[in-house]
């Protein structure tokens, strides 16, 4: 694994703590009276991260969002769909607390993933000190 797909982990690790922290904003605001529920979307943090990547062969396809070379920034947005879910909010409490679960397991997966490659990297490391 590369540092370009390190890197890209640390962003999507980044993403899913802040998005972790806005679902848990949102749980707690669930009986708060016109409080607008907050999301982070992936596609800006995607485009962010591959945009390096991509290549384009026809001017129909997706370009980069992004100039290359920009930091990627994590935006929250405010949820402006006036379904009232709760009942007072347009909170959902059951899908915030599917997202959370759902997120929980991406950041666990994403940090194992790091963890694995810094681990690996520390045993080449020492293994060449050895010889």
């Amino acid at each position: 694994m590369g540092a370009e797909n390190i890197k890209m982990l640390e962003q999507y690790l980044s993403y899913a703590s802040t998005k972790n922290r806005v679902i848990n904003k949102n749980i707690a605001n669930v009986g708060t009276k016109d409080y607008k529920r907050e999301d982070v979307e992936f596609k800006d943090v995607l485009s962010d991260s591959m945009g390096p990547y991509l290549k384009v062969t026809e001017d129909k396809h997706i370009g980069n969002a992004i100039p290359q070379g920009e930091e990627s920034s994590i935006q929250v947005d405010n949820d402006d769909n006036q379904d009232m879910a709760s009942g007072i909010n347009n909170v959902d409490i059951d899908k915030e607390m599917a997202d959370l679960a759902e997120n929980s397991l991406k950041f666990k997966f994403i940090a194992k993933k790091i963890g694995n490659y810094y681990h690996e990297l520390q045993t080449v490391i020492n293994e060449g000190g050895k010889a």
